[in-house]
């Protein structure tokens, strides 16, 4: 009976005990546990939008990469692909970047190259390099279409971007693995998609817009342009001349290709994309295009931009690039993409600065013809290849 009353007594207690409130958290720590479970919830909204805008980006790049891209017509006859060759997070490679004189309000029809600027990528050395080609050299051209002598932007007219490419391989000795071809509307609503690109400007620009609907000023000083201000600066070639021009668009891209590699830009990768709907054509497919731009922005690379020297002449229609400064600008791309040894023209601080005058018989002045050359010869005076804007 009395074991009966402890065992009584003893639940009694631990009911008791059952019963007591815990021990009350202060206010402080009540406070610091709320904060803890906002930062969480904000968090996870955080990373649900993420995911949710990389969905949405990612469904965007692959219809815009779909619809943009366009292999080369000699690639696919000689049944080489450099999609399946080159992995550009460790191989380096280059690509001729080509922007057209056409658009949607221009509706020309058949186009040139207003811009062409070869570009190569070296990941192990974190280096790209560029030089602009100035649209007036005066090149070979041949294609089905054309044989003979005008300007290197009529190559696009004669063959689109098969045709430009041979002739820009033709003219530097350096194998192009891919191209990216751009209209105005796409340079300048990319630019635009940017927020706009920082560009120091030399001197006052006054130039009409690519529509010849307004004239775009610009006075000199370090500035943000916008699309429209950015192309009037690399078109212009009132201000200086055609290689001059070249430098200067050789500026737009590597001030647009640093402002989309920035952290910030990334949320502005939708429009940039829509920006490029209809108005871009290349021969890299997606998963080419995914892994330059991984490599571009997990690696810092730096620039080097080359000019040529070159002269006109006395024509002032036509260049015509001297053989040194070819030789040395062919040698630096070509030391880029691995394909020649380093020489002399590597060292720190070379740079070649001037030419002893002989012209390369890549670009020959009429002069330099024989009779036995003239089948080969056509001036083209009346196909649209004078020096334009």
């Amino acid at each position: 009976m009395n074991d009966q009353k402890k065992d009584l007594s003893s639940i009694s207690l631990i009911s008791r005990k059952s019963r007591r409130l815990p021990p009350q958290k202060s206010p402080k720590k009540r406070m610091i546990v709320n904060v803890l479970k906002v930062l969480c919830i904000v968090m996870l909204f955080c990373v649900l939008g993420a995911a949710v805008f990389g969905a949405t980006l990612l469904a965007k790049a692959n219809n815009t990469t779909k619809a943009s891209y366009q292999p080369r017509s000699s690639a696919l006859a000689a049944g080489t692909d450099a999609n399946k060759t080159v992995e550009p997070y460790k191989d380096s490679f280059s690509i001729l970047i080509m922007g057209i004189d056409d658009n949607s309000e221009r509706k020309l029809g058949s186009a040139r190259t207003d811009t062409m600027i070869l570009v190569t990528v070296n990941p192990t050395k974190k280096k790209i390099s560029m030089v602009s080609i100035p649209r007036d050299s005066y090149v070979k051209v041949d294609t089905s279409e054309f044989t003979g002598y005008t300007k290197i932007n009529s190559a696009y007219t004669y063959g689109k971007e098969d045709a430009t490419i041979s002739t820009v391989e033709n003219l530097l000795d350096v194998p192009i693995n891919f191209y990216v071809t751009v209209d105005f509307d796409a340079f300048q609503q990319i630019i635009d998609a940017l927020g706009g690109v920082e560009i120091n400007v030399p001197v006052a620009i006054s130039e009409a817009n690519a529509d010849v609907t307004k004239i775009i000023k610009l006075e000199p000083g370090l500035q943000t342009l916008n699309g429209e201000e950015a192309l009037a600066f690399a078109r212009t070639r009132k201000i200086d001349n055609d290689i001059k021009r070249g430098e200067r668009q050789q500026l737009v891209v590597q001030a647009v290709i640093k402002k989309a590699l920035k952290v910030g830009s990334i949320t502005k990768y939708s429009s940039v994309l829509s920006s490029l709907d209809d108005h871009f054509w290349t021969d890299m497919n997606q998963d080419t295009m995914l892994q330059i731009a991984q490599s571009g922005l997990t690696n810092k690379y730096t620039f080097d931009s080359y000019s040529f020297l070159w002269t006109d002449n006395g024509t002032g229609s036509y260049v015509y690039l001297y053989q040194d400064s070819l030789d040395y600008i062919s040698h630096k791309l070509r030391y880029s993409l691995g394909l020649d040894e380093a020489d002399y023209r590597d060292e720190d601080g070379y740079t070649l600065d001037s030419s002893d005058g002989v012209i390369s018989s890549k670009t020959p002045t009429t002069e330099s013809y024989s009779s036995d050359d003239n089948s080969d010869y056509s001036d083209n005076s009346s196909d649209g290849t004078g020096s334009g804007y």
